[in-house]
């Protein structure tokens, strides 16, 4: 029996229409049962849970105390928000999160209309519920709107852009900070609960707007009477709670108050949405809430993938490959021994980068700026002007929250920063909002910008040290995954900027592929051999500059080639050669590019979905025979 069939009132709830038909006293019983749903889940799935345990309550309250979907709640962070998908009819496909054909593992508009606003990327909710609120007011309705923002996301800048907005237009909107960062103690949690359930209660808010009315009576000293009254309110809130920001930004703030408190929290909704303007109730919840192994683990079990669930522990895999993250962080770290000048920054992606290796080992030279891109590409700039050679690891889907930086602030002064572009291409399971599929077609077009992409991790290495060697922008991207098992030179060498090298020879067609494909190309190309297709094959290194003398070469010889990236089709490698080769004014040759279409790929293991795209050996053999009109041997089909 499943731990759901056991769950006597979770597996009454189809949507939040079932879940406020509940008393309220029975909504702890619904926390403690969606967190072991939760568990289970996920213990099996794998996905993300330390986030998602610490919502447990905030989601059942949000979804108690408004009338969702009619209220708007809109979510940050999507991983934080297990528990609303649980709540709103997707707890029977949670099984299939982020898997392929699967749900989503963060909000999407088109999986539920409870998932008001898309979310991958941090920092987004209040932005889109301000805009949310005005568009409301345009129509002349009535209904409430929530953001909640958290799990980090208060480190991004664009949050306090878009809370000084809120301040400007002072829209009736609600904003929950999810706050699981900070520790309160006990005596302070009993003080600060008194002083919310006082400024909540209906008396309280009476007595203030009477003193307030009664205050403008006094034709003489009415407004010194209300300048008072304000500054001791004013000043028993800055004694009491942290939110004298907030409330120079425009917001009624409120808290902090006990996140796991369900039906305090449920009666605190209750209380302030209907005030007038922006309120800003500040929760303050523990990630990984009420399963031990993440309570005690130093990430609290963030993504995770199946594990036991009475220990929280996966099981160890032997004989593996490293990842690629683990090569370039290790080879970061040899580089910063021999060279004083290089540092490392990371956006709130330490572990996912690799860099805590370098906070361990040279806490010196690590940097996190949290979730900042923006002002971790410019910091890396500053760092740059002054002979500091700065070493940006950033995943490629989230350095496009930089793309005016790195124009702006890097490519423009000549600037030598390096990016490295972890999860180029596809990530797999967290699907579009973090595939690297643009890294190629958003870098490639800026001027001075030198790119590059390795084949394996060797070259990994090799590209790292010749971006630290070169003087000027350069970036170098490479995929989520294991490496493919080189043994490793100890010494580092530095690679020609703008040349490819000749991974297999062959006459019938060329196959110029970049990164990681350079390995499906050869295998795609050892394929075609058994259908007597003799295919050369090229790991072309850099996408910019690009080897135009091999590509002239390649023009005259061969009749068929073939671009191969795990980029774009518009505007990557393959745009590059196909306007390179409008210059070759006698070139003969037919031109494919292979690549990602132009389209947003949906979520799933990356094997499944490199078979779908066509981007796997057999895929790419099947593209070479059609460019030369030959049907792949049934012995292709079988091998493969």
């Amino acid at each position: 029996m499943s731990e759901h069939s056991k769950s006597t009132l979770l597996s009454s709830i189809d949507d939040p229409a079932d879940l406020r038909r509940l008393d309220i006293k029975d909504l702890r019983k619904v926390s403690s049962e969606i967190r072991d749903f939760l568990i289970d889940t996920v213990s099996r799935t794998g996905g993300h849970l330390g986030a998602g345990l610490g919502t447990v309550e905030l989601a059942v309250a949000l979804h108690y105390a408004f009338q969702t979907p009619e209220d708007k709640v809109i979510w940050d962070v999507g991983h934080q928000a297990y528990p609303h998908k649980i709540l709103t009819g997707r707890k029977d496909r949670l099984h299939t999160i982020r898997q392929y054909g699967g749900i989503s593992g963060f909000l999407k508009r088109k999986e539920s209309p409870y998932d008001v606003f898309g979310a991958g990327h941090a920092t987004t909710s209040i932005s889109a519920a301000l805009g949310v609120a005005s568009a409301r007011d345009f129509d002349e309705e009535d209904y409430k709107v929530v953001a909640v923002i958290g799990d980090g996301a208060m480190t991004g800048g664009m949050a306090y852009e878009a809370m000084n907005n809120c301040g400007l237009l002072k829209k009736n909107m609600i904003v929950v900070l999810n706050d699981n960062n900070m520790s309160i103690a006990p005596n302070v949690w009993a003080i600060s609960n008194y002083f919310n359930e006082l400024i909540a209660s209906p008396t309280y808010n009476r007595f203030r707007a009477n003193v307030w009315d009664l205050a403008g009576k006094f034709e003489h000293i009415g407004d010194r009477f209300r300048k008072i009254a304000a500054r001791l309110e004013g000043g028993l809130k800055s004694v009491l709670t942290p939110g004298m920001l907030f409330e120079a930004l425009g917001f009624r703030y409120f808290g902090p108050i006990n996140g796991h408190n369900v039906v305090s929290l449920v009666k605190i909704f209750e209380e302030v949405q209907d005030w007038s303007g922006p309120v800003l109730v500040h929760v303050v919840t523990q990630k990984g809430k009420g399963y031990a192994p993440a309570e005690n683990d130093n990430m609290n079990l963030h993504g995770v993938t199946p594990f036991d669930k009475i220990t929280g522990k996966a099981p160890k895999k032997t004989g593996g490959m490293p990842s690629y993250t683990s090569v370039f962080a290790d080879a970061l770290i040899e580089i910063i021994r021999k060279n004083p000048k290089v540092v490392g920054i990371t956006a709130a992606m330490s572990s996912g980068t690799g860099l805590d290796k370098l906070q361990r080992e040279i806490p010196e030279k690590y940097f996190d700026v949290g979730i900042a891109e923006q002002h971790a590409v410019t910091f890396a700039a500053g760092m740059a002007t002054e002979g500091y050679i700065p070493v940006a690891a950033i995943y490629s889907t989230f350095l496009q929250r930089a793309f005016d930086q790195v124009i702006h602030d890097v490519a423009i002064q000549d600037l030598h920063v390096v990016f490295a572009l972890d999860r180029g291409g596809l990530v797999g399971a967290d699907g579009p909002t973090h595939h690297g599929a643009y890294d190629l077609s958003y870098l490639r077009h800026i001027p001075k910008m030198v790119i590059m992409a390795p084949a394996d991790e060797q070259e990994l290495r090799d590209m790292l040290y010749t971006a630290v060697e070169h003087d000027g922008p350069v970036a170098f991207r490479y995929p989520r995954g294991n490496a493919i098992g080189l043994p490793l030179r100890e010494e580092f060498q530095r690679l020609p900027i703008g040349k490819a090298e000749m991974r297999r020879e062959g006459d019938d067609i060329a196959i110029l592929a970049v990164g990681n494909m350079v390995q499906h190309a050869v295998k795609a190309a050892e394929l075609l051999s058994h259908s007597d297709i003799s295919a050369a094959v090229y790991n072309m290194r850099f996408i910019k500059p690009l080897d135009t003398e091999l590509i002239d070469a390649l023009a005259q010889r061969f009749k068929y080639i073939l671009t191969v990236e795990d980029n774009s089709v518009v505007g990557g490698f393959g745009s590059a050669v196909a306007e390179h080769l409008t210059t070759i004014a006698d070139a003969q040759c037919t031109l494919r590019i292979h690549g990602l279409p132009d389209d947003f790929i949906d979520h799933g293991k990356q094997e499944e979905l490199y078979r779908s795209l066509n981007l796997d050996p057999l895929g790419l053999a099947r593209m070479a025979g059609d460019m030369l009109g030959i049907t792949l041997s049934a012995t292709v089909e079988n091998i493969a």
